[in-house]
């Protein structure tokens, strides 16, 4: 009864909740790949590969054109994220119509993330029309974290959980590690928008950029680790939150090692670049989890 109090749910409409559940799922993992394509599309140098928007040489589908890998890769990014937002616009509509049935928050998130993905469809453009200009390209990459997170959210919040132990100190520690990950992602966006690292190797330009990053990792990891430590002292925490953090760690890990095999060979390996920007994203979107999980199992205790 404390769960279904936390989540709001209509006692009668399991099937309209897991549906939807669902399709956001879907629509998330989705999202996942539209960023693993887009890092590849930044990484071949792919990004003004179509000169126009929305079009690519004036047409729908490229012709002849996207036999070239790097007008494909564009082509197809654009492709992913046109159907990313007819999805979220189905589910808005979806929401709103079966509102009754749903958690109160459901359709209001649901028409947040059609904002969202608007905004982001918006900066896409720009980042053609701008010339990839760093700033845009950075606050597209800011933008698609929020979107997935947001999606993440309300899938874990509209799961049924019976929630074990007391989680407020787990709560914050989530909440601050998630802020951390994404301002330490959106800094290596800014890295990867403005060559960074390959003009600081070269010729000792916007070194500053890149050791900002560098000098990231130390907060990121300490913020994800006292997650870990949080959880795992806490002998009654429900055992998905000590997987989610114990994943979480898992993945930090593998970040680092990722970063440290990507600068050691000057991003000469373009799908351990691509590889590191979608650790990031997965280690963005647990963390996620993790919090809205620890904050539904805080508001249960308070019943």
């Amino acid at each position: 009864m404390q769960s279904e109090s936390v989540l709001n749910f209509p006692s009668s409409s399991p099937l309209v909740i897991t549906r939807m559940r669902r399709f956001v799922w879907k629509i998330a993992i989705a999202t996942v790949a539209l960023m693993m394509v887009g890092s590849a599309t930044r990484v071949m140098n792919a990004g003004l590969a179509c000169p126009d928007w929305p079009l690519c040489y004036g047409k729908l589908i490229p012709g002849q054109y996207i036999l070239n890998l790097q007008v494909f890769l564009e082509w197809f990014h654009r492709l992913d994220a046109a159907l990313i937002g007819v999805s979220i616009f189905a589910l808005m509509c979806l929401s709103w119509f079966f509102q009754k049935q749903l958690p109160t928050w459901f359709p209001k998130t649901a028409t947040l993330a059609l904002g969202l993905i608007v905004f982001q469809g918006v900066l896409g453009g720009l980042t053609v029309t701008h010339l990839l200009r760093f700033d845009i390209v950075t606050a597209h990459l800011g933008t698609a974290l929020i979107f997935l997170s947001t999606l993440v959210g309300m899938a874990v919040a509209s799961t049924e959980y019976q929630p074990t132990g007391t989680t407020k100190t787990l709560f914050w520690s989530s909440l601050v590690a998630t802020i951390v990950i994404y301002a330490q992602s959106v800094l290596g966006g800014l890295v990867a928008s403005r060559w960074a690292v390959h003009q600081c190797l070269n010729d000792s330009q916007l070194c500053q950029v890149m050791n900002s990053h560098l000098l990231g990792v130390v907060p990121a990891t300490l913020a994800v680790l006292l997650v870990a430590f949080v959880a795992m002292k806490n002998p009654s925490l429900s055992p998905v939150l000590k997987r989610l953090a114990l994943s979480a760690t898992g993945l930090l890990v593998l970040q680092i090692l990722l970063g440290v095999a990507t600068l050691r060979l000057h991003l000469q390996v373009e799908a351990l670049t691509v590889t590191h920007h979608t650790i990031a994203t997965l280690l963005l979107s647990v963390l996620v989890a993790l919090n809205i999980l620890a904050q539904r199992q805080a508001q249960a205790v308070k019943l």
